[in-house]
């Protein structure tokens, strides 16, 4: 399984401490990413685009003419600021990336032998109707055993007590 496919998982089925883990990392990062998407990732992009600056890409509402996005500000003129919404949607996908990494790494650490998509996926115990991993044969809730086969019909198994 590729590393994109399983990014594509995550991003589907994260769970609550994955979000958590998310949203720490995303605040302790984010000096960081803003630096490389402003710095390092749009300026070469800008220039592929005729040295398209992203941040002075705005539409103006008000009528007037405004060469810069600060000048625009400044006259207090109404403005659709989506070079700022792309360089903000470039910086949020490569905070879930890197938050994926992490969590990836993690859930490597604490079950080794484990795929890590098995980690992320969760099922819903038949008996109490709540989430659990979608490996467990016993519900962690309420204790009930969980069928591994569901084609195969097993039959009740009597006990003889004969003493």
């Amino acid at each position: 399984m590729g590393l994109f496919h399983e990014f594509r998982q995550f991003t589907v089925r994260g769970s609550a401490v994955d979000m958590g883990v998310g949203m720490v990392l995303g605040a302790a990062f984010s000096g960081f990413i803003d630096s490389l998407v402003t710095d390092i990732l749009l300026p070469p992009v800008g220039l592929l685009y005729a040295k398209v600056n992203f941040e002075e890409m705005f539409f103006n509402l008000s009528g007037g003419f405004y060469p810069t996005l600060s000048a625009a500000k400044e006259a207090g003129a109404v403005t659709i600021n989506y070079g700022l919404f792309l360089t903000a949607a470039v910086r949020f996908m490569i905070i879930l990336f890197a938050v994926f990494l992490v969590v990836r790494q993690i859930n490597r650490w604490k079950k080794p032998h484990q795929h890590p998509l098995h980690a992320m996926t969760k099922k819903e115990c038949p008996y109490c109707c709540t989430p659990i991993p979608s490996q467990a044969v016993i519900c962690p809730n309420c204790g009930s055993q969980l069928e591994q086969n569901f084609n195969k019909i097993e039959q009740p198994k009597t006990r003889w007590n004969i003493k």
